[in-house]
């Protein structure tokens, strides 16, 4: 499907060249963008809003939970604390509390900042490696 827009073809592209690393950055990003709108609409009042974007958090979060390999044990404990979060954004969205949202987003901010420094480090070493060839 062509598309006009010049924004939305960047980041079509940009999702279809990434990496398995890149994505799930791109993950932990979209999910904290979420969960930043989602405060917004609590604090606007827009139930719908709020609910939309939890949703869409949560979606990601069980995304997040699909891509793990259950054969390492962090994977297990990762899974465990996916669920932990999911169940809290659900709570959140109930009750229209942004404490929650806060402490979620502590949460994946610093997931997704480990994972940066994780693609950081597997680039200076695939850089380096190839230096030496």
């Amino acid at each position: 499907m062509a598309t006009n827009n010049p924004y939305q073809s960047y980041l079509e592209n940009s999702v279809q060249t990434a990496s398995p690393g890149e994505l799930t950055l791109m993950l932990y990003n979209g999910c904290l963008k979420f969960l930043k709108l989602a405060k917004k609409a609590i604090e606007e009042k827009s139930i719908q809003q709020k609910n939309e974007n939890l949703q869409k958090a949560q979606r990601i979060i069980c995304e997040l939970m699909a891509t793990l390999n259950m054969d390492i044990e962090l994977s297990k404990n990762m899974y465990a604390l996916y669920e932990y979060m999911n169940r809290r954004l659900v709570e959140a969205n109930f009750k229209n509390d942004v404490t929650i949202i806060e402490e979620v987003e502590g949460y994946v901010t610093e997931f997704r900042d480990t994972w940066k420094e994780v693609i950081q480090i597997n680039r200076k070493q695939r850089h380096s490696e190839g230096g030496q060839a």
